[in-house]
């Protein structure tokens, strides 16, 4: 959606979770969505598959899980990466050869495996033909009620480079916090604590988290989290409608990564996770409500993508017009 409100006309998306890809075909009818797993299809002669000449497409857009990858020969190339999502996207890449590539991912695939799993990842990327940049961009920057990082890998085709320049987008001004976002919010469906836990969260005050109510009350509610190491701040806590929200998450109610809402003793509903992601209200989300939840959480928040997006025309755009 990000992409498609910077203007760039959606071709074709992959989705294999059933529901999601019901989602995009309910609020986007003309998107060409492909419900499949993406190992069937890019053994396929892509550039005819999607009707396209090799190196006509504008940008190519996506993001994998970052598993281990096998290093049995240390090549750190594609070989290594068999077996793995990133496998087929890389062959989505080197088939199709697009101008532009943006590729997503968490913070932790810098760290992943020692660093190795992203170093193999660049080493495809430049293989492939291409010249890399990379950034940690963080959603809260950029029009998102959300502290939300994500590390953010561009491609520009080698012949290209010279006459497209692609530059990270600049933070903006304001940066907003839950009070922007939770106003008027349309109802929906959502998960209720249990009557146990939402006395407990009755006690927390806004902002606050297990060390901010009576000791004994928490040693009880944490159990074995209790003897833990570290600050243990995603237990109990509480948002405030002062600042911005934790990451959204897939599953609204995780004992050690918990985000209460602000006013009520409750987990944020889809719609208001929604929101906090900068989906307009009018995007519906189908499947029961497990699954709304691990859409939302799942997605880029809207206007990071839209921010990024943006940038990576404006590079094309100065490209066909010779500046």
């Amino acid at each position: 959606m990000g992409i498609e409100k910077a203007g760039f006309q959606t071709l074709a998306l992959i989705e294999f979770d059933k529901d999601a890809a019901d989602t995009l075909k309910k609020n986007r009818p003309g998107w060409n969505v492909i419900c499949d797993d993406i190992a069937n299809l890019s053994p396929l002669d892509l550039p005819k598959y999607f009707n396209l000449r090799v190196g006509e497409l504008d940008l190519l857009s996506g993001g994998a899980p970052c598993q281990a990858f096998s290093y049995a020969g240390k090549r750190l190339g594609l070989e290594d990466a068999r077996g793995t999502l990133f496998y087929h996207y890389a062959v989505f890449l080197q088939k199709l050869q697009p101008k532009t590539f943006l590729f997503e991912n968490v913070r932790g695939l810098l760290t992943h495996d020692n660093g190795r799993t992203y170093k193999t990842i660049l080493n495809v990327f430049t293989d492939s033909g291409y010249t890399i940049q990379k950034q940690l961009l963080n959603a809260w920057n950029y029009g998102n009620a959300q502290k939300r990082e994500r590390l953010i890998t561009i491609g520009v085709r080698r012949d290209l480079v010279g006459k497209i320049a692609i530059k990270f987008p600049k933070p903006h001004a304001y940066k907003p916090v839950l009070r922007d976002v939770l106003q008027q919010v349309p109802e929906s469906v959502g998960v209720q604590y249990s009557a146990y836990k939402r006395d407990i969260f009755k006690l927390v005050p806004p902002g606050g988290y297990w060390r901010d109510i009576p000791e004994e009350i928490a040693k009880e509610y944490m159990r074995s989290c209790w003897n833990m190491g570290g600050g243990r701040t995603g237990i109990l806590r509480r948002m405030s409608m002062d600042e911005p929200s934790l990451a959204v998450l897939t599953s609204p109610s995780q004992k050690q990564t918990e985000r209460c809402h602000p006013l009520e003793p409750r987990p944020f509903t889809v719609r208001e996770n929604a929101r906090i992601q900068s989906f307009p209200d009018e995007w519906q989300f189908c499947g029961n409500v497990g699954s709304q939840y691990k859409q939302v959480g799942n997605a880029v928040p809207v206007n990071l993508a839209f921010a990024i997006a943006l940038e990576i025309r404006k590079g094309l755009e100065r490209a066909s017009c010779g500046n």
